[in-house]
């Protein structure tokens, strides 16, 4: 395959699934990709070393987050992505919806804190320079959803309704820095949400799928947008090469349906993961209240049932 100008593919054979999953890599992405796996593995070797439990199911979450980046981004998948809306639209809703999900649920964050040493007494060190970033007005700011929830409703609309998508299209620079955009985005919009890690901004489970679902029915909007256009919207992908053989409407037609799609698939996800979050939590509050109890004698429910003596004997 020959890369035609500013990096667009020109001479691509039909798309199929077989094709789009060849190995192509982006090496940004996969260099990027490897350094993840590489630093989580130390992570989690560093626990086991020293003793330290750490859930087989977060290294797996993480793992599987990483591996559908280097789906995306260093398949075929990247090369079609150029040149077909489509693929382009698959590509961005699985590095802006599912990696995130399944990023966050690996808590690299908590690992990088519990494996990181602690620096000597008036020293910083990484672990001291991630608890500052944990709890400095920057992170209050980009993590409250009146800032995410705006952030992932303008990434779609703010980028492919205007001039923006197509100048970041020319260059092989500019798709890299959307993309990881695209990555960023999702992180934050679900970070607050569903992420495991600590953060400053961390509301009750209610209020968290009230944010989820005032950011996803723009999803839906967007793809309906999409597929209601009598003329294609966005001008990178108006003249698709004729080795493709397919018309530039009923392409754009199908990565609507894929935004549209896609709206629903991550919030069912994420809403299986809120409700067993807060179930396992309510777990955790019912032990903690037990051992509170077993210590104390349960002093609460002597003062309750006392309080109810004392209104009894009132009432006579």
């Amino acid at each position: 395959m020959d890369h035609g100008e500013h990096g667009t593919m020109t001479d691509l054979p039909p798309f199929t699934l077989s094709r789009a999953l060849e190995f192509s890599p982006d090496a940004f992405f996969l260099v990027g990709c490897l350094l993840a796996l590489a630093l989580y593995g130390w992570g989690v070797v560093r626990l086991r070393g020293r003793g330290d439990n750490w859930s087989p199911g977060r290294t797996v979450s993480f793992v599987l987050g990483v591996l559908t980046v280097v789906l995306t981004m260093c398949t075929a998948l990247n090369d079609y992505g150029m040149v077909m809306f489509s693929v382009h639209m698959v590509q961005h809703m699985v590095i802006s919806m599912v990696s995130p999900i399944l990023l966050l649920l690996g808590a690299p964050v908590t690992l990088a804190l519990r494996a990181l040493p602690v620096a000597g007494r008036g020293r910083k060190g990484p672990r001291e320079l991630l608890l500052a970033l944990l709890h400095s007005r920057f992170m209050r700011f980009v993590s409250h959803p009146a800032f995410t929830i705006p952030l992932f409703i303008a990434s779609l609309y703010g980028l492919y309704f205007t001039p923006l998508f197509d100048f970041l299209m020319e260059s092989k620079p500019g798709h890299i820095a959307m993309m990881v955009h695209f990555l960023a985005t999702g992180l934050i919009f679900f970070w607050p949400i569903i992420g495991v890690d600590p953060g400053p901004h961390r509301p009750g489970y209610l209020m968290r799928m009230l944010e989820l679902f005032a950011g996803m029915p723009f999803h839906a909007f967007f793809g309906i947008a999409l597929m209601m256009a009598s003329e294609p919207m966005v001008r990178a992908y108006e003249n698709p090469p004729a080795s493709l053989g397919i018309d530039a409407l009923s392409d754009q037609n199908a990565a609507g349906g894929i935004a549209w799609a896609f709206s629903e698939i991550p919030s069912v996800l994420v809403l299986v993961a809120l409700v067993y979050q807060w179930y396992r939590s309510d777990q955790r509050q019912a032990k903690r209240s037990d051992r509170a109890a077993d210590r104390d004698g349960d002093k609460e429910l002597a003062a309750y049932n006392a309080y109810l003596a004392s209104l009894q004997t009132r009432g006579q």
